[in-house]
């Protein structure tokens, strides 16, 4: 599971970002099991007003399809628990078909919420529909996913978690036992706040030009190993 270790958004949460749209085929890994998270379209920074139509919807945080405007870095947290689970499992965790039915798999294994999780979602038609639900009680993970690493079980309890505030962070996550033989401070950097100025700043269309110019030539690919091959000239 050392890629469940890559899949965790440490490094881009440092920089005060959310990617919003994590999933698997947002993922890239090669032969090494180098892992890279791609397509940013959606990330925005942590003080944006949110939108909730955000993260294809077996991965999406039911704090976004509850209509919360200002949820924090954990729904990628919540979205990383959903892939994992999938590759424990093999199969999607929360298939849902739609919005409501996606709310109703969810509470069907992590619970229905309580009262104080309630009081926190602003829409009062999300409230209702939760609370109509009749009472189901969470789903021991460790039938759900069964002959799984205890450890790994505990993980995902933890990043399933209804409430938002009450989620595992991605730098706590990294320091879970489970990735004790994965885990090194001294090799897990922090980025600087993301500075999107630039982004915002009005230009001309040379200007453009040449700062997409720049980025191209500036950019170096990785080093690829090919072995035994050979090249007729």
């Amino acid at each position: 599971m050392h890629n469940s270790f890559d899949l965790f958004p440490q490094y881009i949460h440092s920089a005060g970002i959310i990617h919003r749209d994590l999933k698997p085929s947002n993922l890239a890994v090669n032969e090494d099991c180098e892992l890279r998270i791609l397509d940013f379209g959606l990330a925005r920074q942590t003080d944006d007003e949110m939108t909730g139509y955000v993260a294809t919807r077996w991965y999406r945080a039911p704090e976004i399809m509850l209509n919360w405007m200002h949820y924090n870095q954990t729904v990628d947290i919540w979205s990383v628990g959903c892939i994992m689970a999938e590759l424990l499992k093999g199969k999607a965790l929360f298939p849902g078909n739609d919005y409501i039915d996606q709310l109703k798999r969810i509470m069907e294994v992590v619970g229905t919420p309580n009262s104080e999780f309630l009081m926190k979602i602003s829409s009062e038609h999300a409230r209702r529909y939760i609370e109509s639900l009749p009472h189901m009680p969470q789903q021991d993970l460790n039938e759900v996913f069964r002959g799984a690493n205890p450890l790994a079980i505990d993980l995902l309890k933890r990043m399933l978690i209804l409430d938002s505030d009450k989620r595992i962070t991605a730098t706590e996550a990294l320091a879970h036992p489970y990735f004790e033989q994965y885990h090194d401070p001294e090799d897990e950097p922090e980025a600087e706040p993301y500075d999107e100025s630039t982004e915002n700043k009005e230009r001309t269309i040379e200007e453009w030009k040449e700062i997409t110019y720049e980025e191209v030539v500036s950019f170096k690919p990785p080093d690829i190993k090919i072995d035994n091959l050979e090249i007729e000239q």
